[in-house]
């Protein structure tokens, strides 16, 4: 088999640069797991490069058959190590006892998604390398007081460091997309014990950044119901919140919801 069609359906857009995809590889820094799982090695330009670092114990999860078929044909070292699935559906503790990186060109339209789900398995990923929409990588990696800093932003850097490595033009793609790409690496913080409930923090950075030009005591009164905050930190709209001031309104509105309980 020698060619994979690209399936729009799929959101995929095959890198067609030898040079950036080596970027992309080597870019897992030398703290990173041995084990590696590749998401949507399509026509393997990350895959080869993974495989030849002989220090890699590479596994990939693919959902395209055809991909798959071009990945078997092409790479028997892979045989065993190919999980054909939906990564947004796998529950990765089934498939990795032990921790591992995660690395990709991943498609657009489930790029979100996949880090919402690395947030889930955070004991088991202590870092990933991936291409994303460049929107998506900005958003992600960017800090308190911009208007791309969102919900992703913060509960991904509460428990990560991030760094927006470089940007990929379009022109590199089978087919090229609309948009730049943008390459972020993100690497685990050593305490993943937050300094509030993690569940009501989720809570809280949603429900403020759903209304996020309303102050946080209008935007988060589904949660507070008929309680008026004193507190200035109210005041303030949520993209105004560094993760750590997250942490200190949660903290704050669980202290509110106890004393009225």
């Amino acid at each position: 088999m020698n060619n994979v069609r690209a399936k729009k359906h799929l959101g995929q857009h095959f890198l067609n640069d030898e040079n950036i995809a080596r970027n992309i590889t080597s870019s897992l820094t030398e703290n990173s797991p041995r084990t590696v799982l590749e998401i949507g090695p399509g026509m393997s330009v990350l895959t080869k490069y993974l495989l030849a670092n002989k220090e890699l114990d590479l596994h990939v999860v693919e959902i395209d058959r055809d991909s798959i078929a071009y990945l078997k044909a092409n790479f028997p070292a892979l045989q065993d190590r190919i999980i054909q699935a939906d990564f947004l559906k796998l529950d990765l503790s089934e498939y990795f006892k032990e921790q591992f990186a995660i690395i990709g060109n991943f498609p657009y339209n489930i790029s979100s998604q996949i880090l919402f789900k690395i947030i889930d398995f955070k004991e088991l990923v202590p870092e990933m390398v991936g291409m994303f929409q460049k929107e998506v990588a900005e958003r992600v990696a960017s800090k308190h007081g911009s208007k791309k800093y969102g919900i992703l932003s913060v509960l991904l850097q509460a428990y990560y460091d991030i760094e927006y490595l470089f940007t990929v033009n379009e022109d590199v793609f089978i087919p090229p997309p609309k948009v730049k790409s943008g390459v972020i690496r993100i690497v685990r913080k050593d305490n993943l014990e937050l300094p509030c409930d993690a569940k009501l923090l989720k809570r809280v950075v949603k429900t403020g950044f759903n209304q996020r030009r309303k102050t946080l005591s209008n935007s988060l009164k589904s949660i507070l119901l008929n309680l008026k905050p004193e507190d200035e930190i109210f005041r303030k709209r949520p993209e105004q919140l560094s993760v750590e001031e997250f942490f200190d309104l949660t903290n704050k509105v669980e202290a509110l919801l106890k004393q009225n309980s």
